[in-house]
């Protein structure tokens, strides 16, 4: 049965890529529970910080609320399905749950990759012109670059879903991963695949090498600020305001960055399953620790909003 040519695929068999143990399923299950609620309650509480407090209502408090929006509903295109299969010892999805997951999965990866050069911007301007910080990014500004950052994502998403849809595909496919990844599913295709493999790699070129470019191009700028200024002290504070932002950038990218050479480097999709684990679970989930531990502003108002501390008159 074809999918491409008017007929639906019924049913795609969706293996977990991480262990086919089925003792060790009841361990995976708690430790993903257990990661995901993390994400969730971390990434929200970082919404609410922001939301609450007046003193964060910035351009650069307002780019990591996004972001943390972005990795909540990043993880949640593919843990709750995984978790949903370990307890129902079911692993079958449809094809238009598979097609539906592969698109939200594409278009938050892109948004959190937009918005990291988006804040790598804001950075840069804070720094190299703040005398006309609040000018530049006014609140215009920072609505459009998130109005942008959407739109780019969103038709980009669409673009690799369309082309997904043209493909064939049996009746019954085993994808060896734990949620239904484009590379996954365009190799199980027994129609031609030349034009997703072309534009997998331009998409990933283009969106991921222009970002990386913008963000490095937008922190040689600084460094290049930050070493003009005289003091230690100056030098010290420019460059706290980056540390967070640097941090999640270098985690966003390294393990992005894993998971490719994962899948180029060998033909395990078992080995690509667990890198990718690194890239959809834990990187979202650790962003608000990185944020909250060396963010003085963010950990004020989380006490705060919590009740921990008594806001002075």
């Amino acid at each position: 049965m074809e999918s491409g040519n008017g007929t639906k695929i019924s049913n795609f068999l969706l293996l977990l890529g991480l262990s086919g143990e089925s003792e060790l399923q009841p361990l995976i299950f708690g430790l993903f529970l257990f990661m995901y609620l993390i994400t969730l309650f971390g990434n929200l509480l970082i919404i609410l910080a922001v939301s609450s407090d007046s003193h964060l209502h910035t351009p650069m408090y307002f780019f990591l609320s996004n972001l943390s929006f972005v990795d909540i509903c990043f993880t949640s295109t593919t843990i709750p399905k995984m978790l949903w299969n370990i307890q129902t010892q079911s692993q079958v999805i449809t094809y238009e749950g598979c097609i539906t997951q592969m698109y939200f999965y594409i278009l938050f990866a892109g948004l959190d990759d937009i918005l990291l050069t988006v804040m790598a911007y804001d950075r840069y301007v804070a720094i190299c012109h703040p005398l006309h910080y609040m000018v530049i990014m006014s609140p215009q500004l920072c609505g459009l670059l998130v109005l942008i950052s959407w739109i780019m994502s969103v038709l980009y998403s669409l673009l690799h879903s369309l082309m997904v849809l043209r493909l064939s595909f049996c009746t019954d496919l085993e994808i060896p991963h734990f949620f239904c990844e484009i590379k996954e599913l365009v190799q199980l295709a027994y129609s031609d695949t030349f034009l997703n493999n072309m534009m997998m790699q331009f998409g990933a070129g283009l969106l991921g090498g222009g970002t990386l470019t913008g963000i490095l191009y937008s922190y040689s700028k600084i460094v290049s600020s930050v070493y003009r200024i005289s003091s230690a002290r100056g030098k010290y504070k420019a460059f706290s305001t980056c540390a967070s932002h640097l941090s999640v950038v270098s985690l966003f990218y390294c393990t992005s960055l894993g998971v490719y050479l994962s899948s180029a480097g060998t033909h395990s999709s078992h080995s690509s399953a667990a890198a990718s684990v690194m890239y959809t679970v834990v990187t979202p989930m650790l962003n608000p620790f990185i944020y909250s531990l060396r963010n003085k502003d963010i950990k004020r108002a989380l006490k705060r909003f919590l009740g921990m501390e008594t806001i002075s008159r």
